[in-house]
């Protein structure tokens, strides 16, 4: 898992070419002024969603996990928290369903060994496979405008 801005995204782009291509998506384009919705990039290899939501709280949320894309996390508005959790020996709540590329780790089993790092505007996190991670939390219910772009590995 990496937390950063923009400004320092030339620091990733050795970690996979998808990658860089990826954050060079993100500094050159004006999400504010996009429809919510999803958007190829590079087929099934990049593709970016844009989507709105109200935050929830912790409680509420399950824990994610993928295996096959890398998750590029930017709030273009708002704020919000993200759980992150090392994988150890959990049990997933779900399964691994391939066709969605995800599996689910509830909060309650884990909320002990989770930490939970803000995200603001402007800022973006990648998850790697195997990084089990909740987004969209708050305390405070917030509006947020969020650019997720999977990133196939």
């Amino acid at each position: 898992m990496i937390v950063d801005t923009l400004v320092n995204r030339h620091l990733y782009t050795q970690l996979n070419p998808r990658l860089a291509t990826a954050l060079a998506h993100l500094a050159d384009t004006d999400f504010s002024q996009l429809e919510i919705g999803n958007y190829p990039l590079e087929g099934k290899d990049i593709f970016v969603i844009v989507h709105d939501y109200q935050t929830v709280p912790k409680h509420t949320a399950p824990f994610e996990v993928h295996q096959q894309y890398i998750d590029v996390q930017y709030v273009v508005s708002g704020e919000e928290e993200f759980g992150y959790l090392p994988l150890a020996d959990q049990t997933p709540s779900k399964a691994y369903f391939a066709d969605h590329d995800y599996a689910n780790y509830d909060y309650e089993s884990n909320k002990q060994d989770a930490a939970f790092i803000p995200l603001k505007a402007g800022m973006f996190a990648l998850f790697f496979p195997g990084d089990i991670h909740m987004p969209g939390t708050s305390d405070t219910p917030q509006q947020v405008r969020k650019v997720v772009i999977k990133v196939r590995v």
